[in-house]
């Protein structure tokens, strides 16, 4: 990696305030103090490393969770100044850990021509959240330390011995009066940092977690940069063209774009800037947008493609079935919020558009196969937008013509107020029917479904708007689908799914969730979906409560309580729930509708890249992948036969 020619010393350390109210509002600078907030904490340090990498200075990164959820960071990097800073009077290094907005990423004469990290607080930060933090530091020949206990310092800086080659490393154990959990989740770091490394050409990651008696150890190292991380999105996917069409330009503002089109009808686009995954986009999405559109039809029109009395393909035409990452370097990136998920750099947009314009136009000239391929898929998805523009006219048409434009089998609720209002979709009408029975009339609502639904994974749009099982869902929801899909307009606060513990239940439940994923996203961002958990065991005898049980731990559990009061296995009568339809009304609200006794599982979608992969691979046309991770995970089914 080319390295930037620049000074790295105290000098180039500015400090812009002090370390004040962090351990106060620590949600200002990490997020939350939950888990999240927590792996923030890693992402911090693990940014400045990587920061490094950006400049030409780092080939390696080691991560480790150590026994009681301590965190150990090392690079190779250039280790941080040690010198005395000007302004601070201190070493450099103990003012990067303990002033707020200290690093060596601000202004043109900085340490990085471009950078992540959370604009320089990260290390302050992490500092003064943590009981206590270590750092070590090879650098000019010498190896240096410092401690410092809830970001106060306890050990100042001081040659501890000699050391060959540069570097810094930083432990630390974040504060567990301001966490709500220290439990790192080993899974949720492995995927950012394999997002890292593939965003970070040749950077080699490694993450190590040393809790258990068998450690879990993951390497990542892509000299293919992002081919090859788009060659991993699409890995259970059919590809209209093998190898992704790649785009980079240097400059003022480096470009790096990879895409690639498959036969699935879900448009999956990510971008990055300096490394941050901008969730919400912005002005590099806008213009690599905007230059797609251009692009395809020109080169429809140019080509004949597209005839004269064609209208022009829509974005959205275009779009179905990408994948593809767009990574910019800024110097100085503004982002809108303090966790950075929107860039909001103006020249970013036309930079971005011409250099596609560009590249993209080319590429298309010299593969005409691979032009021809795609443009089929637009024009395809072009008709399939019209025909569900028609579909959804006739669908809105019929509905102003009926009196009510609720589904029929919809019992709803009495009040009007969505936030305290829920409706229940039920599978089958026996259950629908205790449901209804056994509800509170004044905030439940229930909706039955009967057989299998639509898998949306296979379907376009157009073969969405009137069916028989989803619509039922579209209209009791009240917020449309797809692009009109408004959230202020649902009628409740939850959509909970209620379906059987059994193969046919978990079906129904998934390809419900594949739908609402795909059409009504934000219903699942904004945390309104949730599932049932029906339980799966009644104990019961005469003269006893009846004894619920949700999982087989329950029921072991149970088992062993009930022996303490002398009450044996053999007096005890065990009913499988086999189906919700089993229940009476007042079993069904005591156990799955009352929310002051039920389990509801919150339906989240922390990760939408693991989203979309999993949504894929379970309902997708490719069967191979789906085989191997039946194969991989038959060991952990229980109840198959249920």
């Amino acid at each position: 990696m080319e390295k930037y020619d620049h000074k790295y010393g105290a000098e180039q350390i500015q400090v812009l305030e002090g370390l004040e109210a962090v351990r106060k509002r620590p949600g200002m600078y990490i997020g939350s103090t939950s888990v999240r907030g927590l792996h923030h904490m890693v992402y911090e340090i693990v940014d400045n490393c990587v920061d490094e990498a950006l400049a030409g200075y780092c080939t390696e990164i080691k991560v480790e969770i150590e026994k009681g959820n301590i965190i150990s960071v090392q690079d190779n990097g250039r280790g941080i100044p040690v010198e005395i800073h000007p302004k601070t009077k201190i070493s450099t290094a103990e003012t990067v850990y303990t002033v707020l907005h200290a690093g060596g990423k601000f202004g043109g004469d900085s340490g990085y021509k471009v950078s992540g990290g959370l604009h320089g607080v990260g290390a302050s930060v992490v500092n003064a959240l943590s009981s206590w933090t270590e750092v070590t530091i090879k650098r000019d020949g010498g190896l240096y330390q410092m401690y410092f206990e809830k970001g106060k310092t306890i050990k100042k800086l001081e040659k501890i011995g000699d050391a060959e080659g540069t570097g810094t490393k930083v432990r630390f154990l974040a504060d567990n009066s301001i966490f709500e959990s220290l439990d790192y989740e080993y899974e949720t770091l492995e995927k950012r940092f394999r997002e890292m490394a593939f965003l970070t050409k040749g950077l080699k990651i490694t993450i190590e977690d040393k809790r258990e008696e068998t450690p879990k150890k993951s390497e990542f190292c892509f000299e293919g940069g992002l081919i090859s991380f788009v060659e991993y999105l699409n890995k259970n996917k059919e590809k209209l063209h093998k190898t992704p069409i790649y785009i980079e330009k240097n400059g003022d503002i480096p470009v790096e774009i990879a895409i690639q089109y498959t036969s699935s009808y879900s448009e999956n686009i990510y971008t990055f800037v300096n490394n941050i995954n901008t969730i919400e986009g912005g002005t590099h999405l806008e213009g690599f947008k905007r230059s797609l559109t251009k692009v395809f039809n020109d080169y429809a029109r140019n080509h004949n493609i597209l005839k004269e009395k064609d209208p022009n393909l829509q974005g959205e035409d275009i779009r179905e079935g990408i994948t593809a990452v767009v990574s910019v370097k800024v110097k100085e990136p503004q982002f809108e919020g303090q966790t950075k998920t929107k860039l909001g750099n103006s020249e970013v947009t036309g930079v971005v558009q011409s250099m596609v314009n560009d590249a993209l136009s080319t590429f298309l000239e010299e593969n005409p196969n691979i032009a021809k391929a795609i443009l089929e898929k637009c024009i395809s998805a072009s008709r399939a937008r019209e025909a569900a523009r028609k579909a959804r006219e006739l669908v809105r048409k019929k509905n102003s013509l009926e009196t009510s434009t609720l589904p029929g089998k919809l019992a709803d609720c009495s009040s009007k107020n969505a936030d305290e209002c829920e409706v229940y979709i039920v599978e089958g009408d026996s259950a629908g029917g205790s449901a209804k029975q056994g509800r509170d009339r004044k905030f439940q609502a229930i909706l039955p479904l009967w057989g299998k639904m639509l898998n949306v994974e296979k379907s376009r749009a157009d073969k969405i708007y009137g069916n028989d099982k989803l619509n039922p869902v579209i209209l009791a929801v009240g917020a449309g689908i797809g692009a009109d899909f408004d959230i202020t307009k649902i009628r409740y606060g939850k959509v909970i799914i209620m379906a059987d513990a059994d193969v046919d239940g978990a079906h129904i439940r998934t390809l419900l969730l594949t739908f609402f994923f795909r059409y009504m996203r934000p219903l699942i961002e904004n945390g309104n979906v949730y599932l049932a958990q029906p339980p799966l065991y009644k104990l019961s005898k005469k003269g006893m409560q009846d004894i619920y049980c949700y999982t087989d731990e329950d029921l072991d559990k149970a088992y062993k309580e009930l022996e303490e009061k002398g009450i044996q296995r053999d007096q005890l009568a065990l009913q499988r729930y086999k189906g919700l339809g089993e229940m009476n009304p007042e079993q069904l609200w005591d156990t799955t509708m009352n929310p002051e006794t039920r389990i509801l599982i919150k339906v989240t979608m922390e990760d939408a890249i693991k989203a979309d992969e999993i949504f894929t691979l379970l309902m997708g046309d490719e069967v191979e992948p789906r085989r191997e991770f039946i194969q991989a995970n038959a060991k952990y089914v229980k109840n198959l036969d249920i």
